[in-house]
């Protein structure tokens, strides 16, 4: 079974404590989560306030499906950043084989 992985970097400007960086990221996982089937965590210590990285995974039995389901991710991510004025820095994804 193929899985899929996208890895994004966020920067978050306004964020001034970590309860600002925890308030973003937790928004950001929940609606990844809430509107697509897929496992998202944070994948740096949190050391930086103003930046962060999230990881995404997704399996499927269909290597296609998986390629049409991060592009929608991707898009998904960078409207939920910006309804929470954060910004991607960085996004790559990547499909492991079977």
């Amino acid at each position: 079974m193929p899985v899929a992985k996208l890895t994004i970097e966020l920067e978050i400007p306004h964020a001034q404590s970590l309860k600002d960086r925890r308030q973003v990221l937790r928004s950001m996982k929940d609606k990844l989560r809430h509107s697509f089937n897929l496992s998202v965590a944070e994948l740096d210590d949190g050391m930086v306030w103003n930046r962060a990285t999230l990881g995404v995974a997704a399996i499927s039995s269909s290597t296609s499906y998986l390629t049409g389901q991060l592009h929608q991710i991707d898009h998904a991510v960078h409207r939920i950043a910006a309804a929470l004025s954060a910004e991607i820095t960085d996004s790559y994804a990547e499909i492991l084989p079977e």
